[in-house]
């Protein structure tokens, strides 16, 4: 009777007022998906025994469609996993060389439609992980490295390769959240803890916002429309990438993105046979880049071509001269950029002037001045490599697991005791887990938390709860603390005594040596040593000349004024008028608005 959970998912659209709006199809076609026979209660009692021929039915059915990867999701297998695991058991048997992903094991929580997708996306990509992890490991052996692999992971902790290869789903957006780190750990030794982090590469633009050192962190996200329900760094991900592609619309209005040239065959500048105007073709054109410096020179830009592209794209439809067209590009890309940073600080309650802007990626610098100027952003950080923040951050990153599973249970009805004993059953199979991997005992923390919510709401929110034997009081105070919780989150609360705990959750943090970065002493204001020349760019509507700095040249206490480029192998940060770049120990460019 749950064949369709996929397709019918929940009743929010995907845009209230569109009545052709469609959510994208299931990754698993209806003809693939199968029904068996069983029943399990919400309480764990089982109604109905799994029917074991059912499921052998369903065996040889995959197996004649040539069916390599399995998901399944029974219904209440959050609360007792018996019949998912004998379901995989008799798939093995039929079938010795499939792979097969269960819900109960992916994601023990309630909420079948959140289960199912996770699991299923799990399913989607975890071969490929696999293939693509054994590569890895070949080409580690064969380099003669004895290090374990290590894997990113979307909390922004990493796991070992085998646990990747089993829950692939955590590495969908590794990437991002290890660029988090990377900004998190940079800017602590610029003195900034409020960070909003902006990672802009060839097809996308990365925002999250950082709240005392810590990330911002969610349990449900989606990609394109699918749902992922895992503990991850809270990311908001936009079409506004170099490679984002400028158009006029049939209103004659410019636009930028979501679509992208990619890098092949990417922006027209490239000469792989690109014929849109990109992001990077206005920059270039504009004069910020420098065509032969690009990847230090590895990869010559076409200026003329670029020129070309806008001109004939952007600049002639809509009556334009090529400059203005082209810094008209960039206007409209970073108001994208900014609405996306204002998705995850104005529209929170957050003000952006109370935070530091991070920016990384390899065009992240060039428009991060202008992103600040718009939104009263006092101070920007640019990692010394921000094209390579990401891989810093995995450094960064300790081991981490997160480990959750339903416990619906009314404050005020629970034993005190039942509490603390699910959560030491948690630390104990974290600690098998971790220590397995290689994490000493001394070296794992645990953090408790729990999904809360007044009795007949339909949302939670996560808050902390305390590692410790729990009394009555305590409970008490949980359900005070989340009433205030929610208070400062919707504006109101309930009485809480009508507090529910729906799911408990447990990180296990397994803390790895990390990377000494050095400091430099400071050799005063004087950036001459570095400067390269002068060239011509248009900046603020005219043409001017501003003068271009080589990045490894400068030094600690330099100070470079506005207007200016600085150059390095992977990215170019752009200094618009009224600002100042000064380097700090750690070769962080801190730049801020010049004292009037």
């Amino acid at each position: 009777g749950f064949r369709d959970v996929l397709h019918i998912a929940r009743q929010t659209r995907p845009k209230l007022y569109d009545f052709f709006a469609r959510r994208p199809d299931p990754f698993v076609p209806r003809n693939l998906r199968y029904e068996v026979e069983e029943r399990i209660l919400a309480d764990g009692e089982v109604a109905e025994s799994l029917n074991e021929e059912s499921v052998r039915i369903v065996a040889a059915a995959i197996k004649d469609r040539s069916v390599r990867v399995v998901a399944v999701c029974l219904l209440h297998s959050y609360i007792n996993p018996a019949h998912e695991q004998r379901v995989r058991e008799i798939l093995l048997e039929s079938i010795p060389d499939l792979k097969v992903s269960i819900s109960s094991e992916i994601l023990p929580e309630f909420k079948e439609y959140e289960r199912m997708s996770t699991t299923v996306i799990n399913a989607y990509v975890m071969p490929i992980v696999e293939i693509y992890l054994q590569r890895i490991l070949h080409s580690v052996k064969q380099m003669g490295v004895r290090s374990n692999l290590h894997i990113m992971q979307s909390n922004g902790g990493v796991m070992s390769s085998e646990t990747a290869g089993q829950k692939s789903v955590h590495t969908v957006l590794s990437g991002p959240a290890a660029g988090v780190i990377g900004a998190i750990a940079l800017a602590k030794l610029a003195q900034a803890d409020d960070l909003i982090t902006i990672d802009m590469g060839g097809t996308s633009f990365d925002v999250s916002l950082v709240r005392g050192g810590v990330p911002t962190f969610t349990t449900e996200s989606d990609i394109d429309g699918h749902v992922i329900k895992i503990p991850m760094i809270d990311i908001k991900t936009l079409g506004a990438g170099g490679g984002s592609i400028a158009w006029v619309d049939a209103g004659g209005g410019l636009q930028v993105g979501p679509q992208s040239a990619g890098a092949d065959p990417g922006p027209a500048c490239y000469q792989r046979g690109g014929n849109e105007a990109t992001v990077t073709d206005a920059n270039l054109a504009l004069g910020y880049l420098n065509p032969n410096y690009f990847a230090a020179g590895e990869m010559k830009l076409d200026v003329e071509r670029a020129r070309e592209v806008i001109e004939k794209n952007i600049a002639k439809p809509m009556g334009l001269g090529t400059e203005v067209a082209a810094e008209g590009i960039l206007r409209v890309v970073n108001a994208i950029m900014i609405r996306g940073i204002r998705l995850v600080s104005v529209e929170r309650g957050y003000d952006p002037r109370d935070f530091s802007l991070v920016c990384f990626g390899g065009a992240g610098p060039v428009h991060a001045v202008k992103l600040a100027q718009e939104l009263n952003i006092p101070k920007i950080v640019v990692p010394e490599a921000p094209g390579v923040n990401c891989a810093l951050g995995l450094l960064m990153a300790d081991f981490r697991h997160d480990y959750s599973h339903t416990f619906l249970h009314l404050i005020r009805d629970l034993d005190p005791i039942r509490l603390t004993e699910e959560f030491k059953e948690l630390e104990e199979q974290a600690g098998k887990q971790m220590t397995g991997e290689g994490i000493l005992e001394g070296d794992i923390v645990f953090h408790r938390s729990g999904d809360l919510r007044f009795f007949g709401q339909g949302y939670e929110l996560n808050v902390p709860l305390a590692g410790k034997d729990y009394d009555r009081r305590d409970l008490e105070e949980i359900g005070t603390n989340f009433a205030a919780v929610h208070e400062e989150q919707y504006g109101y609360s309930m009485p809480p005594e009508t507090v529910q705990i729906v799911n408990l959750r447990l990180t296990a943090i397994g803390l790895l040596s990390k990377p000494e970065l050095k400091e430099e002493g400071e050799v005063g204001p004087d950036p001459g040593f570095a400067l390269k020349g002068r060239r011509l760019v248009f900046m603020e509507r005219k043409q001017i000349e501003v003068s271009i700095f080589d990045r490894k040249g400068l030094r600690c206490g330099n100070k470079i004024e506005a207007p200016a480029i600085i150059e390095q192998v992977d990215s170019t940060t752009v200094l618009f008028t009224g600002y100042r770049a000064t380097v700090d120990r750690y070769r962080n460019l801190i730049i801020e608005k010049k004292e009037r």
